[in-house]
């Protein structure tokens, strides 16, 4: 499938595309940018998940209050929201090596994506939660429903929508990231706008990488809006 792809796309393309990158390449780029959004974001909803459910419920006002682990989890979510992610890429450079045994490369890449992205969702989540009308978990508590039930049969149902469009919101987000990791070697569509648009001064290339990224944004946040208004 993916030869016939790469064929159809340099048949339509020959005439009019005279750039030193071929289709192959340009496949292959886009196939590790998708391939880093996937993983980066499956680990990181898990991640912000929780965070949102800890924070959520421990907070003052919360199901469970508890204010040490309020008050020490927060500043960390703070903390991780705050770093530039091109600063985060490099500072977590040993634990990337660590884990996947090299700091190139799309693999290497999800990690600093996912530390970067983890945070965000966990905050965009608990927003979701926040606006989840009080009345709901009251009635939940007055029915016997235990904090889990609360939480999973009562809250976050009623919370989907938001958490769809918030989830969306963060999608966005981590392909503009996983752009800027090219710029260290992990691989995708921001690696060939960097190796063969700027370095080579190839316009062409740099003006597809826009495009692409356009179409990717442009079709995550139809989703994301189609996703939220099912039912």
């Amino acid at each position: 499938m993916r030869d016939l792809i790469v064929a159809w796309l340099t048949d339509i393309t020959a005439p009019f595309w005279k750039s030193s990158l071929s289709i192959d390449q340009f496949v292959t780029a886009l196939q590790e940018t998708m391939h880093m959004v996937f993983f980066a974001l499956l680990f990181g909803c898990m991640w912000g998940l929780i965070q949102a459910i800890i924070v959520w419920t421990t907070r003052p006002q919360g199901i469970l209050p508890n204010k040490v682990i309020y008050h020490g989890l927060n500043p960390i979510i703070n903390a991780l929201r705050s770093l530039p992610f091109i600063i985060l890429l490099i500072a977590v450079i040993p634990l990337t090596k660590f884990l996947v045994g090299s700091s190139i490369g799309t693999w290497a890449a999800i990690v600093p994506l996912t530390i970067y992205i983890g945070p965000y969702i966990g905050r965009l989540i608990e927003i979701s939660l926040l606006e989840v009308n009080e009345g709901i978990v009251e009635s939940a508590q007055a029915m016997g429903a235990t904090p889990t039930q609360i939480i999973f049969k009562f809250v976050l149902p009623e919370a989907r929508s938001s958490v769809i469009l918030n989830l969306t919101t963060a999608t966005i987000s981590l392909i503009g990231a996983t752009a800027m990791a090219g710029a260290v070697g992990a691989g995708g569509i921001g690696d060939l706008a960097i190796s063969y648009g700027y370095q080579r001064f190839d316009t062409s290339v740099v003006i597809l990488t826009v495009i692409v990224l356009l179409i990717l944004v442009q079709i995550v946040q139809m989703l994301g809006e189609w996703l939220a208004k099912m039912r």
